[in-house]
């Protein structure tokens, strides 16, 4: 787990220290550009239609794991809006919070239930 902490720090960083160069160089400017690549159908626009299909997951999943509650959608929003910036944050603060216990990590607030009475292959 150390080595996925050390991850999360790294990645984190680096990607806080380009975000603050390219806004720095071009603004906050992104939504046209960013839709724009899709709008465009090349391969930018489908690398930033799959992020933004991710970043959906992303939301989604927070959400869920929070069972949906205020800050849960707080949360969810955070997520979809922030990417990486808002995930790596949140994981680092969860796999601290509850000790390295992935089970708990992952399924938060559902961690407790039962478990599920059918799965995927059956």
């Amino acid at each position: 787990m150390t080595a996925v902490r050390i991850y999360l720090i790294l990645a984190w960083t680096v990607l806080i220290a380009f975000t603050a160069f390219v806004i720095g160089r071009d603004g906050l400017g992104l939504l046209p550009e960013f839709f724009g690549a899709i709008r465009a159908g090349h391969w930018p626009g489908q690398f930033n239609a799959d992020f933004l299909s991710m970043l959906a997951l992303s939301g989604l999943w927070t959400g869920w794991r929070n069972d949906w509650s205020a800050p849960g959608w707080v949360l969810a929003v955070a997520a979809f809006l922030l990417g990486g910036a808002f995930l790596m944050a949140y994981l680092l603060v969860l796999l601290h919070r509850e000790k390295g216990d992935m089970r708990r990590v992952l399924l938060g607030i559902h961690a407790d239930g039962p478990a599920p009475a059918r799965r995927w292959s059956d």
